[in-house]
């Protein structure tokens, strides 16, 4: 097997309204004359940074306005820290997701903005992958990602929060490893590795937020359940809360079982 990654050049600064379908065509076209590797063929997966799609969606508030962004944008606060910069909320956003500051960031904006995670990450996905397989005439899979932290590894990675036309997870269980016993609980995070390895050749200030992945048998004829579907919630969730959260709700929980 071989993978490829490239990031295509040329992507201008999005600015809200602009036909953002339009300069992805036109980007990706411009790449295919310039590498004639490059023409997109059945079976590549666009992956783009949520910055771009949030830009083109008019997702942009006044940097003045970060923390009601966020405070807006949270329906569940996991955890908070102070330190010398202020606090850090570790939130539950609308989407689902786990994230630092609900996914509000100010990087990659210009100064005195902050920008908002895309109204709906799947839509987004299903609309634009819709326009280049017209565009293109070839079978694509597309991904809308974007970066956080994880809980016990330091640094930070890509993940997939919007996608159409992708095998999200690669479930193994039943299959036999190396020494013919039967693996039971293994199923693999396929969305978020294709997310990890676009990141890799677009760079966090490279200017190049598109990226094209090939040589992967993941995409699918229909658009598929959408990234939503990767969230772990509810009873699977076995961190629902911080540490300090847990430990003040253990010392309530006592004093009311008290009465």
């Amino acid at each position: 097997m071989e993978l490829r990654v490239w990031a295509p050049d040329g992507l201008p600064e999005i600015q809200p309204g602009d036909d953002f379908l339009a300069l992805l065509v036109e980007v990706l076209r411009a790449d295919a004359a310039a590498e004639p590797g490059h023409a997109l063929a059945d079976g590549d997966v666009l992956v783009l940074t949520s910055k771009v799609v949030s830009k083109a969606e008019g997702r942009v508030v006044a940097a003045d306005d970060r923390e009601q962004a966020i405070t807006d944008e949270t329906v569940r606060v996991v955890a908070t820290r102070e330190h010398a910069r202020g606090v850090t909320r570790i939130v539950e956003n609308r989407l689902g997701l786990v994230m630092a500051a609900a996914g509000v960031d100010a990087s990659n904006t210009p100064a005195g903005t902050v920008l908002l995670l895309p109204e709906d990450p799947d839509a987004s996905a299903r609309s634009l992958r819709a326009g280049l397989q017209e565009a293109f005439g070839v079978r694509l899979g597309l991904l809308v990602t974007d970066t956080a932290g994880r809980p016990w590894r330091q640094g930070v990675t890509d993940l997939t929060i919007g996608a159409a036309g992708v095998r999200l997870l690669d479930d193994l269980k039943g299959q036999l490893d190396s020494f013919g016993r039967p693996l039971e609980m293994t199923v693999t995070a396929t969305a978020d590795e294709i997310a990890s390895a676009a990141e890799l050749v677009k760079g966090k200030a490279a200017g190049r937020p598109l990226a094209v992945v090939r040589g992967l048998d993941v995409v699918t004829d229909d658009d598929g359940p959408g990234a939503r579907t990767l969230a772990r919630v509810g009873d699977d969730d076995m961190f629902h809360q911080g540490s300090a959260e847990a430990y003040a709700q253990g010392w309530k929980d006592a004093v009311e079982q008290r009465g």
